[in-house]
């Protein structure tokens, strides 16, 4: 169970600022049930901006989490968010969807840090708080009188969760970036060329969230839960190049087996064999065979009529990336792209062989039918997972 913790004598406590803060929604729907919110007692403070931190921090909330979310006042507007996430992209009420999304479920409580008694209000909700969550540039902390050692001093539970591109030590601490650069020095962008060997882009910030968000989601709860056996906090240091370079699992053991980064369209996970890839349609949608084994790949010929391939795959010997492979792709190839897309929809449908349509994003997240803007925001701001 977390320790209940009281603020200092005469200071703003926790309770009062929760109550003060502005709640921020992407929605009007019905709040979570109680079993999807294990996290209602833990207190957090989001000093983060933009992506990262805010979406850790959002997973946090998903689970009930009190998240107050402090931000500095945007001179010359107030009552407007002090995040630049706030103005990226469509929005309504001068307020981005895209902030609202990343940060549904929190409150917001504007402090400017640079003044000392709105600083002291911040040092007080830290004695009561259980993690701190920021992704300013290392040495910013310090320089505002919160680094880790000033607020352990404050409460020596605390957990400090720091997110940057390249962590708080090495050469690259300093340096700026986005997550195309931490995609590009974790190897993820040399992975993602085609054929011809041109890089392509994810629109989906893998460093930002996978990196970022995930990372600093389990850090901070496996500090708190330490913190609640010891006594003692910790600082959780997340650099998102090395978390998602940490996670290339398959492709750093074929690349240490090797000794070379594999070659586009040449491995069994990157294009190299007709059982796995992606296979443009008459009508130019896509279609994705994921049948990677033996028996999958066996009912994807059943359905394209053509049994004779079922023994050409590459745990029977015909190697990914080989003339061989790379040829019946080529006329896989050919016999879906000779009809479109629902063809091998309806076709494939209740085989079990692991073939789907490349869904667009918006039928992706929305379906096909119209949408409207609360019931979008409900489908994007929906927890990740589901607690039964």
């Amino acid at each position: 169970m977390l320790a209940e913790k009281t603020p200092p004598q005469g200071a703003r406590s926790w309770a009062d600022a929760w109550t003060e803060a502005t709640p921020i929604t992407a929605h009007d729907g019905p709040p979570a049930s109680e079993r999807q919110r294990p996290l209602a007692p833990l207190r957090v403070l989001d000093l983060s901006r933009l992506l990262p931190g805010p979406m850790a921090c959002r997973h946090l909330a998903d689970l009930g989490a009190q998240v107050l979310k402090v931000e500095p006042p945007l001179p010359g507007r107030p009552g407007l968010p002090g995040d630049d996430a706030a103005y990226m992209g469509p929005g309504e009420d001068g307020v981005s969807h895209f902030y609202r999304v990343v940060n549904h479920g929190k409150r917001r409580l504007v402090l400017d840090l640079k003044q000392p008694e709105q600083l002291a209000t911040l040092r007080a909700l830290v004695a009561e708080a259980h993690a701190v969550v920021e992704g300013f540039r290392p040495g910013v902390m310090e320089r505002l009188g919160l680094g880790y050692e000033a607020l352990q001093a404050i409460n020596p539970a605390i957990v400090l969760t720091s997110i940057s591109g390249y962590g708080q030590e090495g050469p690259l601490r300093l340096a700026a970036g986005h997550d195309l650069n931490y995609l590009s020095l974790a190897g993820v962008v040399d992975q993602t060329r085609t054929p011809d060997g041109r890089p392509v882009f994810s629109h989906l910030q893998i460093a930002d969230q996978l990196g970022g968000a995930q990372t600093a989601a389990i850090g901070t709860l496996a500090a708190v839960l330490g913190a609640q056996w010891t006594g003692q906090g910790r600082w959780v240091d997340v650099s998102m190049t090395d978390a998602v370079r940490q996670h290339q699992v398959i492709l750093g053991t074929d690349a240490l087996a090797d000794g070379e980064s594999p070659a586009p369209g040449a491995s069994l996970l990157n294009g190299g064999v007709p059982c796995y890839n992606l296979y443009r349609c008459a009508d130019n949608r896509w279609l994705a065979v994921g049948a990677l084994e033996l028996k999958f790949w066996q009912g994807v010929c059943a359905v394209v009529g053509r049994e004779d391939w079922a023994a050409r795959h590459w745990s029977l010997g015909e190697a990914p990336g080989s003339e061989a492979a790379r040829g019946l792709i080529d006329e896989l190839g050919a016999l879906i792209g000779s009809r479109p897309l629902a063809v091998w929809v309806e076709r494939f449908a209740g085989a079990d062989c692991c073939v789907t349509p490349v869904l667009g994003a918006h039928e992706a997240l929305f379906g096909r039918g119209a949408v409207t803007r609360d019931e979008g925001m409900q489908r994007l701001t929906a927890p990740a997972l589901t607690l039964r």
